[in-house]
C-alpha cells in the first residue's frame, strides 16, 4: 500500500502574508516538488498574480471562497492532480492548498476524509496559519474566522514581526496561547521560515514515533524570535505599539481544555464520552486530538477529529511498555471551558458493578452542555 500524498493547508486572514510565505516555500529546495492549489478570491486573482515560477504545478480554482465550493471544485482539482501524477504528466511529492482569508479549514479537512477517491490517496499533513503581527490583534477582535484559523493550526507563522514593539508582540503571543496553547509558533523573515518547518506536522501516519505524537499533542509555544538569526527589531523606522490588553472578550468564544490520565480508560467510558460530546456539540468542536490508552489494549492510539469527522486512529506500536498515560485536548467554540473540563472529567470515572457507562455519564452530567 502506498503512502498517501501529504497535504498542507495554508490559511490566515486577509493580508497575513500567506502568498509571500508560499512564494518563498516554492523556492525552498527541501520542499521537494510541490503542487499548489490556489483559490482566486473575487475577480482580481491576486494570489495568481503574485505567485512566481509556479507553472503547471499551480491549479487556479474558480472565483469564490474555497469553503463554499469545497465539495465540488476542490475534490475535482485534487482528483485531476492525482490522475496527472499517475499518468506521469506531473511529478509532485506533496500538495499545498492556499485558502482565502475568510476560509474555515474544517470543511477542507472533511473533504479529505470522506471523499471516496481522495481519502485513500491524500492525507492532511498539517494546518499552517499565518498571523500578521501588526494587525493580528485587531483582526482577532473583529473576525471570528481568524480566531478559528488560529485554533485549528498545527503551526502558527508570525509575519511582519520587525514592525511591532516587543511588548505588543509578547501580548499577541499570549493571546495566541489562549486560543491554541499546543501550536508551536515561528516567525517568518520576509516570508522565509526554517527549511522543513511547515511539513511533517501531523501525527496520524503509519510508523509514527511516540515522541513525535507527544510533541504534536502538547508542545508549548516557543519564543517566536528564538533560533532565527538576523531577526531583530530595526534601529530606524517606526514601530507599531498595539498595546497590551489583559483580556479580549471576543476570545471567550473559543475555549481549550485538556486532561491527562495515568490509568487506562475503559472502552465503554471513552466511546460513550466521545459519542455524547459529538452528538450534543459536534458542530462546535473545532478540534479534538489525543493519545489514548484503552483497558485491555496493549498499545495506545492517536486520534484526531474536526467537528464530527475523525481520521482513522493510528496505533503507536513503538510506545514504551508500562506507560499508560492518556492525553486528550479539545478546542471548541461557544462552549464554556468549565463545561469542556466537566466533560473530560468523565474519562476519570469507572462504572460500578451492574452500572453501564450511559447511566454513569448521564447521571454525572446533570445538564450536559
Amino acid at each position: 500500500m502506498h503512502d498517501p500524498i501529504p497535504v498542507t493547508l495554508l490559511t490566515g486572514f486577509l493580508g497575513a502574508g500567506k502568498t509571500t510565505l508560499l512564494n518563498r516555500l516554492l523556492h525552498d529546495p527541501t520542499a521537494g516538488r510541490v503542487a499548489v492549489v490556489v483559490n482566486e478570491f473575487g475577480e482580481a486573482g491576486l494570489d495568481h498574480d503574485l505567485i512566481e515560477e509556479a507553472a503547471e504545478d499551480v491549479v487556479l480554482m474558480p472565483a469564490g471562497c474555497i469553503c463554499c465550493s469545497i465539495r465540488g471544485d476542490l475534490s475535482k482539482t485534487l482528483i485531476s492532480l492525482l490522475a496527472r501524477r499517475v499518468r506521469g504528466d506531473l511529478s509532485f511529492d506533496r500538495v499545498v492548498i492556499e485558502t482565502t482569508g475568510l476560509a474555515d479549514p474544517g470543511p477542507i479537512h472533511h473533504t479529505l476524509l470522506v471523499d471516496p477517491v481522495l481519502a485513500p490517496n491524500y492525507a492532511l499533513d498539517g494546518v499552517v496559519t499565518a498571523v500578521d503581527a501588526v494587525l493580528g490583534a485587531a483582526t482577532l477582535d473583529r473576525h471570528f474566522e481568524a480566531q478559528s484559523q488560529v485554533a485549528m493550526a498545527d503551526r502558527i507563522v508570525l509575519t511582519k514581526t520587525d514592525l511591532v514593539d516587543p511588548k505588543a508582540l509578547a501580548a499577541l503571543g499570549a493571546r495566541l496561547d489562549r486560543l491554541n496553547p499546543g501550536a508551536p509558533r515561528i516567525a517568518a523573515v520576509k516570508g522565509a521560515v526554517p527549511p522543513g518547518a511547515l511539513f511533517g506536522l501531523g501525527a496520524l501516519r503509519r510508523s509514527m514515533a511516540p515522541d513525535h505524537a507527544i510533541t504534536w499533542l502538547a508542545q508549548p509555544a516557543p519564543d517566536p524570535l528564538a533560533g532565527l538569526s538576523g531577526l531583530s527589531l530595526p534601529k530606524k523606522g517606526p514601530l507599531v505599539d498595539l498595546g497590551t490588553p489583559s483580556h479580549h472578550a471576543s476570545d471567550d468564544r473559543i475555549a481549550t481544555a485538556s486532561i491527562t490520565l495515568d490509568a487506562p480508560i475503559p472502552a465503554q467510558i471513552f466511546d460513550f464520552w466521545l459519542d455524547t460530546l459529538i452528538a450534543l456539540r459536534g458542530p462546535d468542536i473545532l478540534r479534538m486530538k489525543g493519545i489514548v490508552h484503552i483497558e485491555s489494549v496493549p498499545k495506545p492510539f492517536v486520534f484526531h477529529g474536526v467537528q464530527h469527522i475523525f481520521e482513522p486512529p493510528v496505533p503507536l506500536e513503538g510506545w514504551q511498555d508500562g506507560d499508560t498515560t492518556s492525553r486528550v485536548v479539545v478546542i471548541a467554540r461557544d462552549i464554556p471551558k468549565s463545561d469542556l473540563e466537566d466533560s473530560l472529567a468523565v474519562l476519570r470515572m469507572r462504572p460500578q458493578a451492574g452500572e453501564g457507562a450511559e447511566g454513569l455519564i448521564l447521571h454525572t452530567l446533570e445538564q450536559p452542555f
